[in-house]
């Protein structure tokens, strides 16, 4: 019959048509290729998020130490002549490193709080940054818990005010964009005097 030889020509055809198909789901041989590709950029997302992560943690700790430490200097002395409070500034950046210490800016002022509790600025040195203006109205920015003791204290209150910014620029970018501002700061009492005066 003539007319079935195309349908047997079509049938004979199909075996060799459906053999490369069945191969071809069978040969699992490019698939690790596959996932690795589709795996890589989360990979590389995880990683460099993770460095820079990691990098805005250990600066942010090192803010905290810079403040702590720039007070607690200041705290043990009586007296402080400009000089010194340079010296005590530019010694602060030592405990940023090993990261660069021309974003960090440096703070250190003493404060006195009154019976009323209002808190003004005695004086104030920087590095890097701008010092608090002398005789500056500061209540808002003392935390209450340490204004709150010099209301019924027989003279002023003093406190040594260390504060620290860093302005993190991340060396990637990837995953955090733009300048994150990290600060911290710190309050302490004078150890060797009621105030640590300025000459």
């Amino acid at each position: 019959m003539p007319h079935l030889r195309p349908l047997r020509l079509a049938t004979g055809r199909m075996p060799r048509l459906v053999a490369p198909l069945q191969r071809f789901a069978g040969d699992d041989g490019g698939v690790s290729a596959v996932e690795f590709a589709l795996l890589l950029p989360v990979m590389l997302t995880l990683y460099l998020g993770g460095v820079e992560v990691t990098s805005a943690v250990s600066i942010d700790r090192k803010v905290t130490l810079v403040s702590r430490t720039v007070a607690d200097l200041v705290a043990q002395a009586t007296t402080v002549t400009t000089a010194d409070l340079t010296d005590v500034l530019q010694a602060s950046t030592a405990v940023a490193a090993p990261y660069s210490a021309s974003p960090l800016k440096v703070t250190v002022s003493s404060v006195t709080i009154d019976t009323s509790k209002t808190a003004k600025i005695v004086w104030s040195s920087t590095l890097n940054g701008t010092a608090r203006v002398k005789d500056a109205d500061v209540t808002a920015l003392i935390p209450q818990a340490l204004r709150d003791p010099c209301a019924t204290a027989t003279t002023a209150c003093t406190l040594i005010w260390g504060e620290a910014t860093y302005d993190y620029k991340p060396t990637i970018g990837y995953v955090i964009t733009g300048t994150l501002t990290l600060k911290d700061q710190i309050f302490m009492k004078p150890r060797m005097s009621n105030e640590v005066t300025k000459s």
